[in-house]
């Protein structure tokens, strides 16, 4: 044994009783190896207010529990004094909630220790370890330890794929696991002649064996797949119980355990699992499907190996009749979620989302957690604990972003202006802030006032300064050309506003929300005055976007002057507002982000008033011209091919001043010839059960039934997208010997995008009397 000290990064961290005492046990990854680190004799604990003394001590005692009970210099918002209840285990605590929390407050009583120990020392991923070493069988085991926070430290892990082929009872078929120089899928079977990366076993029972024995040789850090935490690690586990085998994947030789509850939580020590859908979406990646079929297309140019709606009867069949192509595919979706990883710097992302909020690699969602994490021990520091949900008995409910009415019509030249980061920028600007608040609300004379009952502190706050730091930490990684830390950085900024109007959050209160949305409506509001001071006109305003028209006989070159012009007058105006107004200084900053020649903006159809979040521009862009679309039918799932394909080329005739006529013949005899049937297809997905659906049948489930009525085996589920085509017998997923009823992609798929440019009743007129198109 030898005293040691290793910078590191935590890669898991649990806390259990030991001889009736708390532990708190960490896994670190090193440069040197991977350390189980053991932290005793802290004490979990949560607080009182000073009114529950008497009757907490006397509960407690005539329970027979033990329980340190001191009054710490920290109080509630409201100024009561508070105590913390020090337990020395974890089942004392939680024995204790249960006998107080029908009869009193509890506060902070639902954050673990691990975490807390970790979060009041500014720890956050990375760490520097000092303790006592012992060389184990593959990891160091470090006890008596002392924990620092590590700001530097960034660890180089190791992955695994890992994906399990199985029937739809959870039977397992197979395992595929790969590396970036390993490949092996373990196939239950008898031995065939074929690739060497097949390991033949007898039975589920020597799979198990397998793959315990693999990912011992292995070794890695981090557990990747898709869906992996929900289901293959669920069937797994569940498959050792039934067979009665000790799943043994830790590196200390611990098995799997999985916890249940608002989430499937899976625990493997000194190992972190991580999943692909949950990772694509906390880093804010959009697909019309999460499914690796769709994603792998979109990212990789990939498909599936297996690609069918009815792909589990293939797997079965394949693994009946053809287990070394089962083996292939099973091998191929884990090289597919690797290779995502890897492409989209999936894991850079989440060891930056934790090096910034303290949070497990492994969590996902979270943004509450996170806010907690940042906040909580500078509030402590402020010498207050966080208040319990809905205190304040406020449940208004707060405006969103400002929305301006449009002008519809085709312009020629238009510029946008955004804020950059406006609501964290009105954050730090105006000082909102849940301890502003409530010293605000009790000092009124050195205090903002914001909205609906809002105000703030000018000197005590914390959420300004962690904004203020955030913005020059993403600068910095901008600068360090670290796009993965950047877009977490701006992930969580942006969180801040949602989780603060958000009822699961402890600091949630509707004043904090409000304040920064109708700051965000008067800033709106206020930049197009100024605007239009400047003689121009403004047509349109989302959130934090000023869409300007400028004259349509100018150049691009007098545009760019313009929008530069205009950025520096209102950054000036908003230092000078803020300053008279509010005596603070403006962190407000509008860009010009974008100019388009031309500009469409669309009417609502069937009306005259103009359409929101829906626009067409025209862009230069390296030299070439590229159309944006927003919330218009090319970029919406829920159209066909055919109509967004039709939309593109309508609206580049009809900014290049072309036949619109000609455009829509072509489509409409594409259409009628049946050359398009293969982008007729409509996809929408299920929202929930297909027999669930009773009233108002939406045709997309009218199709799933039809085509499981013709097709037993085929069981359609919640979430899984159906393609189908509109026959003359209705919505139908099998239309190989229907007929296409084209008149109603004509009317519902053509029509309405030709309907929505100026002036096309003259198109209209002539497809009508050439009996090309009917009503």
């Amino acid at each position: 044994m030898t005293q040691a000290v290793y910078p590191g990064f935590i890669l898991s961290r649990q806390q259990n009783n030991h001889k009736g005492q708390l532990q708190l046990c960490y896994w670190v990854k090193t440069d040197r190896d991977v350390c189980k680190v053991t932290v005793m004799g802290e004490r979990t604990l949560f607080f009182i207010r000073a009114r529950d003394i008497t009757a907490a001590s006397n509960l407690l005692q005539e329970n027979k529990l033990p329980v340190d009970i001191r009054q710490v210099c920290l109080q509630h918002f409201d100024s009561e004094s508070m105590y913390a209840c020090y337990f020395k285990s974890s089942h004392q605590l939680f024995l204790a909630k249960q006998l107080l929390k029908p009869a009193m407050p509890l506060y902070e009583d639902d954050i673990r220790h691990c975490d807390r120990f970790l979060m009041e020392r500014f720890i956050k991923g990375s760490v520097w370890i000092k303790g006592i070493t012992t060389q184990k069988n593959g990891y160091i085991e470090v006890s008596n330890a002392q924990l620092k926070a590590n700001e530097y430290y960034v660890p180089t892990l190791s992955v695994l794929s890992l994906d399990i082929e199985c029937s739809g009872d959870g039977v397992l078929f197979s395992v595929g696991l790969v590396t970036e120089t390993t490949q092996w899928v373990v196939m239950i079977g008898q031995p065939q002649d074929g690739p060497d990366y097949i390991d033949w076993v007898e039975d589920e029972v020597a799979l198990l064996v397998s793959l315990m024995a693999k990912v011992k040789a292995l070794d890695p850090d981090i557990i990747i797949g898709w869906n992996i935490i929900e289901f293959d690690c669920v069937v797994l586990a569940e498959r050792a119980l039934a067979l009665g085998i000790e799943l043994i994947l830790g590196r200390d030789q611990q098995s799997i355990h999985i916890y249940k509850g608002n989430y499937v939580r899976v625990l493997i020590s000194g190992r972190v699992v991580i999943d692909g859908i949950d990772t694509l979406k906390n880093a804010t990646y959009h697909f019309d499907s999460f499914r690796l079929s769709e994603v792998s297309k979109q990212v990789l140019g990939q498909s599936k190996l297996i690609d069918q709606g009815d792909r589990l009867e293939e797997i079965v069949r394949q693994f009946n009749e053809d287990k070394q192509s089962l083996a292939e595919y099973n091998l191929q979706d884990c090289r597919l979620v690797l290779d995502i990883f890897d492409k989209l710097k999936l894991l850079d992302f989440a060891l930056a989302r934790t090096r910034l909020t303290g949070l497990e690699l492994e969590r996902m969602g979270g943004s509450v957690a996170a806010f907690t994490n940042l906040y909580l021990p500078l509030l402590h520091r402020s010498g207050y604990v966080a208040p319990n949900l809905g205190e304040h008995g406020l449940s208004f409910d707060s405006p969103g972003g400002y929305v301006m009415e449009s002008t519809p019509g085709l312009f020629n030249n238009v510029i946008v202006l955004d804020f950059k980061s406006l609501y964290p920028s009105i954050i730090r600007t105006f000082l909102v802030d849940p301890l502003g608040l409530t010293k605000g609300l009790t000092d009124a004379g050195n205090s903002i006032t914001g909205f609906n009952g809002g105000v703030f502190s000018r000197t005590e706050h914390h959420l300004p300064g962690l904004v203020e730091d955030l913005l020059f930490s993403r600068q910095t990684a901008k600068s360090a050309n670290d796009p993965m830390l950047s877009q977490a950085i701006k992930i969580i900024m942006n969180s801040f506003y949602g989780v603060l109007g958000s009822t699961g959050c402890r600091f949630y209160d509707p004043r904090l929300a409000s304040s920064i949305t109708l700051r965000g409506h008067e800033i709106m509001q206020q930049t197009k005055t100024w605007i239009e001071d400047q003689g121009y006109d403004v047509i349109y305003g989302d959130t934090d976007s000023t869409f300007v028209c400028l004259p349509p006989d100018w150049n691009a070159s007098r545009c760019n002057e313009a929008g530069k012009r205009l950025t520096n007058l209102i950054n000036n105006a908003w230092q000078v507002y803020c300053r008279a107004h509010f005596d603070l200084e403006s962190h407000l900053e509008i860009e010009f982000e974008t100019y388009y020649s031309p500009f469409f903006l669309p009417t609502l159809r069937g009306e005259q008033k103009g359409s929101k979040k829906r626009y067409v521009g025209r862009i230069e862009k390296e030299g070439k011209q590229e159309l944006i679309y927003k919330g218009m039918e090319t970029v919406r799932s829920d159209w066909t091919k055919i109509a967004q394909q039709y939309q593109q080329d309508l609206f580049t005739a009809f900014f290049q001043n072309q036949d619109l006529l000609q455009i829509t013949e072509h489509y409409i005899k594409r259409i009628k010839s049946g050359e398009a049937d293969g982008l007729l297809l409509y996809s929408k997905r299920l929202g929930r059960a297909v027999e669930m659906y009773t009233k108002n049948v939406p045709p997309h489930v009218k199709a799933a039934r039809k085509h499981m009525m013709k097709n037993p085996s085929v069981k359609y589920q919640k979430g899984q997208k159906v393609n189908y085509v509109v026959t003359f017998e209705g919505p139908s997923v099998d239309c190989l010997d229907l007929e296409i009823d084209y008149e109603h992609y004509i009317n519902k798929q053509i029509y309405p995008i030709l309907r929505m440019l100026p002036n096309c009743d003259d198109v209209f007129f002539k497809l009508t009397t050439q009996g090309v198109f009917s009503f």
